[in-house]
Order: C-alpha cells, then structure tokens, then sequence
C-alpha cells in the first residue's frame, strides 16, 4: 500500500469517528489547517453552494465536513480497497470485507470506483438528515445489488449475510449456517406485498414503516454516526 493510499485508511478511520462529534456540535469548528499541507490532490470538490442547495447541511458545516475529509484522505478519493479496510479495523471480530463491498457500491454514485467528497456527503446527508422515505430509499439501493429496481431473495439473502459475517461467528454462536436464508424468508412473507418474489421500492418502504425496530434503527443514525 502506498504511503498515500495508508495515510487516507488511517485518517478517515479517525475522520468517521469524528462525525458523530461534528452532529452532536462537540467537534470544534474553528480547527485550524494542519502544519504540513498535503498536496497530492487527485480530486476536488464542486463549488459548497451547489452542494449546500442538493444537502441538507449549510455552507458552514460543508466547510467543517470537508476540511476534515481533505485533511484526512488529501487524494480526495477513496477506493473499495480503503473502504474495506477502514470496516475491517471497526469489524476485527468478523469479516467485514462482503458488506464493505455493497456498502461502498451504494456510496459510489456514479459507479467509477471511487467515493468522491461530494458522493460521502450526499449520503452522509440522506443517512442523518433525510426523511423517512429518503433514507429507507438509500437502503433499498443498497439491497438492490444489480440496480434494476427490485430485491430479489438472492440480493437480500447476501446482503444479510454479508451482515452475520462482519459481526462475527463469534458474537452469535448459536446461528446455524441457514440462518440469513431463514431471515430473508420472513421478511419476504412481510415485503412481497403481491407474492410476485420480488420487492419494489413502494413495497420495501410500506414495509419498513410498518415495522417499529426498523424505523427506530433509522433514528440511530442521527445520534450513532
């Protein structure tokens, strides 16, 4: 790994757990550029405006969201290869690599490779900030692994899965192997509202908000980023 590329792990493995102090307005705001400017910038932002127009955060907290991004991941780029293993440091009991995947498909907007400041922050805004039907949209796009606008079982069941291996083996022992398989099953009997095998965004989002402990785990993104 690069000497760049290691820098970028390191720093926005620091920057993520900052977010939570940025939303809870503990982060200082008036911190100042570090001493030594990185300079290997492979990507820069579009103008805070424009963003501040498509986000739900002001110009400041752009400015504040940004600095902290440039200044932890300097190339302003982060690849799956870094997405994996900031997850991996979070995730040491389990492996973490399969959801790191589909989590970083989701960021990455434009499908390229790469999340960009501004695919981080449209998320990022979406996840704290965003309505109900926004945020359970973003979720549906995550399942929704080949992008042709249903969850099929087969998504899910990966996706689940993808889940039980980043927590760990050993943080659930008493799991059998077909355990996501069982999982999905009883939330397609719920979703599939018209039992065609697939579940659409309409029939994904009545779902969820019909089901408290999903709509309560959405609220944990206000407090727990």
């Amino acid at each position: 790994m690069s000497g760049c590329a290691k820098c970028c792990k390191l720093g926005l493995v620091k920057f993520a757990r900052s977010i939570h102090r940025f939303i809870t307005g503990t982060l200082n705001k008036d911190k100042v550029e570090d001493d030594l400017e990185m300079t290997t910038v492979c990507h820069r932002p579009e103008g805070l405006e424009q963003m501040e127009a498509q986000t739900n955060f002001t110009k400041r907290e752009l400015q504040v969201l940004y600095r902290g991004f440039k200044n932890e991941c300097p190339s302003g780029v982060v690849n799956e290869d870094t997405f994996k293993q900031i997850y991996a440091q979070f995730f040491p009991q389990g492996d973490a690599s399969m959801y790191a995947h589909y989590l970083f498909n989701a960021f990455d907007s434009a499908h390229n490779g790469s999340v960009k400041f501004e695919d981080f922050v449209m998320a990022l805004s979406i996840l704290l900030r965003g309505s109900v039907r926004e945020k359970l949209s973003w979720t549906f796009n995550l399942y929704d692994i080949n992008k042709d606008g249903y969850i099929n079982k087969e998504e899910m069941t990966d996706i689940v899965r993808a889940i039980y291996d980043m927590m760990g083996k050993y943080t659930y022992p008493v799991l059998r192997r077909d355990a996501p398989r069982q999982h999905v099953d009883t939330f397609f009997l719920k979703m599939d509202k018209n039992k065609d095998g697939v579940v659409t965004l309409d029939e994904f989002i009545m779902s969820c908000q019909e089901d408290e402990n999903i709509m309560r785990s959405l609220q944990l993104f206000e407090s727990v980023m």
